[in-house]
């Protein structure tokens, strides 16, 4: 991991506490790494937390701490350090990627799900309008993948009891919703699920016609199509002759960060009624792929090496966790476009 992947690991932390409410500070455009000074812990150091601080309200050191919770499963460090008044120290790892890589292959679409909400239980009210119903439900199917016994308040807990949250005070949600037809006829199911999903729930639903059109503008397309682009993958290095490799190393920390990031996007999006936060993490996994597509197979009369065999790995991995998102959406992640 070189100081300028190292820097993307540590701004895409940010991003991250910014997202999940931890921190309320505007995104830096960069983060300045360097090496560690003498005396230091670790290969580099950075001060983000320092000059986050102040526009956070909090102290460099909680800052620091906010961030090190986030770094510290990130692929490529073994170890992060905060010392002095909230420096971030991190140690390298020699083997970055290849863990990860291996834990998606090993748990395929379920990869993201936990137990985090296990003996929670929560009921929702019933719900007539269509965009209300839609997210309601995509939000059990989110909530049960963490564990959580989610449902309608016309469902009986599996006692029998009245159905109560871990406090024992009942329960009957009703999550904020800006009302919005669900027109499968017109843009058919993908389409119509994406154009009310994606955006909060609070905010007004997507325009379904040009969701339809085949262009990097449309967020649908982009990650429906990285998707095909992972199956199309792997039948072209099956015809060469190669096949993904799951125990070397790969270097993609953009790609491993998206991807290392999907089981805290699953739970975030459970917490916070949101769907919008796994259609979101899914663009973001969608153009880290597509970006680092054109490495992975050989060139010209270049021949398949171990490299190419970890880089196909990582984008198998890619197109599980796509395919695995788009599963929580109901929407389809299709073979080819």
């Amino acid at each position: 991991m070189t100081p300028a992947d190292l820097s993307l690991t540590v701004l895409h932390a940010v991003r991250r506490a910014v997202d999940d409410g931890a921190l309320r500070v505007d995104v830096p455009p960069t983060v300045k790494v360097e090496r560690a000074r003498p005396g230091g812990v670790g290969e580099y150091a950075s001060n983000v937390a320092l000059t986050l601080a102040r526009s956070a309200g909090r102290t460099a050191l909680d800052v620091a701490g906010i961030l090190e919770e986030r770094l510290r499963d990130a692929p490529g460090l073994q170890a992060v350090d905060v010392t002095g008044p909230g420096f971030l120290n991190f140690t390298l790892r020699p083997d970055a990627g290849g863990e990860l890589v291996r834990a998606v292959r090993e748990a395929g679409d379920a990869y993201g799900s936990g137990t985090a909400l296990a003996g929670l239980t929560v009921r929702f009210a019933d719900l007539t309008e269509s965009r209300a119903l839609l997210v309601t439900e995509t939000v059990v199917r989110l909530l049960r993948s963490q564990g959580a016994d989610a449902g309608f308040s016309s469902q009986d807990a599996p006692t029998g009891a009245p159905p109560r949250e871990s406090t024992g005070e009942p329960v009957a949600e009703r999550i904020h919703v800006h009302p919005g037809a669900y027109d499968p006829d017109t843009l058919g199911v993908d389409a119509a699920r994406w154009a009310l999903l994606r955006p909060a729930p609070q905010d007004r639903p997507l325009d379904g016609p040009p969701l339809l059109v085949q262009h990097e503008r449309n967020s649908l397309f982009r990650v429906r199509y990285a998707h095909s682009r992972v199956r199309r993958l792997l039948a072209n290095a099956a015809q060469l002759g190669f096949e993904p490799a799951y125990e070397t190393p790969v270097h993609a920390p953009e790609l491993l960060g998206v991807l290392g990031d999907h089981p805290v996007a699953l739970l975030t999006a459970a917490r916070h009624r949101a769907p919008d936060r796994v259609a979101r993490h899914l663009e973001a996994t969608a153009d880290a792929l597509l970006a680092f597509q054109h490495t992975v197979l050989p060139l010209g009369d270049e021949k398949p090496s171990a490299a190419h065999r970890s880089r196909l790995a990582l984008a198998e991995a890619a197109g599980t966790v796509l395919a695995g998102g788009l599963s929580v959406l109901g929407i389809s992640a299709p073979e080819r476009i």
